[in-house]
């Protein structure tokens, strides 16, 4: 179990944005054009250049959130020792507001796949995704935020649901919790279950940080929707009402709108933040 002293989360309850290179000036322009940043940790893991630099410069002014997407907390190995020592010295001397990863797998053996891969919720794997959250916040000194994945495909061996799984790894490790809106409305609508429902069942006192992104639409071999989880487009209408489902019950929280391919110009993605910001804006302290 973490120790109290290592939950760091220091996030405002404000709208941030996920940092891309091409929009360095006009962040820096603009006076408070949004309130907080979000870097992907493995283009951050470098020993020097350009992208080192303008993150220690955005860093004097803005919130950073650190987000993983290659640790492969689930995967059935043990975690990439020389990854998780670069992790850590990223985490050192930027000293971000939020860390966090994702409950999902993409090694096997000495391969790495460039997806976030699901995995089923049994009880081998609950221990082995906890034994794996314990290590890497023991390495790094601090919790992390594990965020819910979008699923294409559900397991028939799965004893636990989604809302109970996160729950118990959160009360076994200490670590908080990152909802991630449009993943469970891209979930609902692939497996058929109410993102309400979801929702309800989730525990969102442990969640740090929620992330909102673009989604594609396309059909399954049988006719039915399939949603897959691009971030390349604007936030969908229907993930925008979830989101105020999300707000009424957990109130204010940091909100991250992710855009990470096809990446628009500054105004559009700025657009997004402020819609956000409205949505913030309606729920009480």
């Amino acid at each position: 179990m973490l120790d109290d002293a290592l939950r760091s989360n220091r996030l405002p309850a404000a709208p941030g944005v996920g940092y891309k290179p091409q929009h360095f000036a006009q962040i820096l322009e603009q006076a408070q054009p949004v309130a907080w940043l979000e870097i992907h940790a493995e283009n951050y893991m470098g020993d020097g250049g350009r992208p080192l630099a303008q993150l220690r410069h955005l860093s004097e002014d803005f919130p950073i959130s650190v987000h993983g997407v290659g640790l492969s907390i689930g995967g059935e190995g043990p975690l990439d020792p020389d990854h998780l020592t670069r992790l850590k010295h990223l985490i050192s001397w930027l000293k971000p507001a939020s860390f966090s990863e994702h409950l999902a797998w993409s090694t096997h053996d000495t391969h790495f796949f460039n997806d976030l891969l699901p995995l089923p919720y049994t009880d081998a794997t609950l221990a082995r995704v906890c034994a794996h959250i314990d290590q890497v916040q023991d390495t790094v000194g601090r919790q992390m935020l594990l965020e819910n994945p979008s699923s294409y495909l559900a397991f028939e061996e799965s004893t636990w649901s989604e809302p109970d799984f996160l729950r118990e790894i959160s009360q076994r490790t200490g670590c908080g919790l990152l909802l991630d809106v449009n993943n469970v409305f891209v979930s609902a609508t692939n497996l058929d279950f109410s993102p309400q429902g979801y929702i309800d069942a989730y525990p969102l006192e442990k969640v740090g940080e929620i992330h909102l992104g673009g989604h594609d639409e396309d059909e399954d071999d049988h006719g039915h929707p399939l949603l897959i989880d691009s971030h390349g487009r604007e936030v969908v209408d229907p993930v925008w009402t979830l989101l105020d489902y999300v707000l009424d019950r957990s109130g204010p929280k940091p909100v991250l709108v992710e855009w990470d391919t096809d990446v628009p110009d500054w105004p559009v993605l700025r657009a997004e933040a402020e819609r956000a910001q409205v949505a913030l804006d309606r729920v009480p302290a």
